[in-house]
């Protein structure tokens, strides 16, 4: 498939093909209505008979080259798997997470203290069973970190530490803080120190309801620097994809 592509990648030999489509056609032809010269023409040729695009057939002392359909019906195919496989949400997410950073303006310490966020989802699934989602690191890591992101360290202990550090191509990105309140199965309370950029104290409150849980997340943002302006900008987009994604992970579980 990337031989065809490769062949089809150069203007003029697309024009050649355009020509074959119409029906087969002698060097000397294809020199003709290209404009090229009939040794480049026949480098072309060679190079779409190599990615089985032509056919050639020698009639005497002419050689007529045909277009083969199969592999560009086969390209068609790939192309149009290309297409349904990209991911409209995930380019949307990208598409808002630019919009807020060019929305923001960090010109001081503390541009965006006492900002607030609130998060909420219903849940088909058991209060015990969320809760268990936030405490145990290894639930915790399925669903706490956006998809592209590796997770390494992802702990929330009950009067201990709280940690996220997940990785990419591009770098490592931690944060540390501590775990205040944790009454199972119903509210679980937070600090965590984001990239030494700013401070979010985020408050965790699970409510049963008749579909199963109502998730509520508070967050309160304090201690920014100026370069917390992307993290900030952010927050909305990323903790949406990341509820998104425990919801997920949940339901997912509860029919495997």
């Amino acid at each position: 498939m990337e031989q065809i592509a490769a062949a089809l990648g150069d203007g003029a030999r697309w024009r050649i093909v355009e020509l074959l489509a119409e029906r087969p056609r002698s060097v000397g032809e294809l020199a003709e209505l290209t404009g090229l010269r009939q040794p480049q023409t026949t480098k072309h040729l060679q190079t779409l008979a190599r990615a089985g695009l032509v056919t050639v057939f020698p009639l005497g002392q002419r050689r007529v080259y045909a277009l083969e359909s199969e592999p560009l019906t086969a390209f068609e195919r790939r192309l149009h798997e290309l297409v349904e496989s990209v991911r409209a949400d995930e380019r949307d997410v990208i598409e808002r997470y630019r919009a807020a950073i060019e929305a923001e303006t960090a010109d001081r310490e503390g541009w965006a203290d006492g900002r607030t966020f609130s998060f909420e989802r219903e849940i088909a699934a058991s209060l015990e069973v969320v809760w268990r989602h936030w405490l145990e690191p290894e639930l915790l890591a399925s669903w706490w970190a956006p998809s592209s992101m590796t997770v390494t360290e992802c702990v929330l202990e009950p009067g201990g530490r709280a940690v996220l550090e997940y990785r990419d191509a591009e770098g490592r990105y931690r944060s540390e803080g501590r775990v205040h309140t944790a009454e199972e199965p119903e509210h679980l309370a937070f600090d965590l120190s984001v990239m030494d950029a700013f401070t979010g104290h985020y408050d965790v409150r699970l409510d049963a309801v008749p579909a199963g849980t109502r998730l509520r997340v508070d967050l309160r943002i304090t201690e920014t620097t100026t370069e917390a302006l992307p993290y900030v900008a952010g927050i909305a987009t990323g903790w949406g994809q990341v509820l998104d994604n425990l919801v997920n992970t949940i339901t997912r579980g509860a029919k495997s």
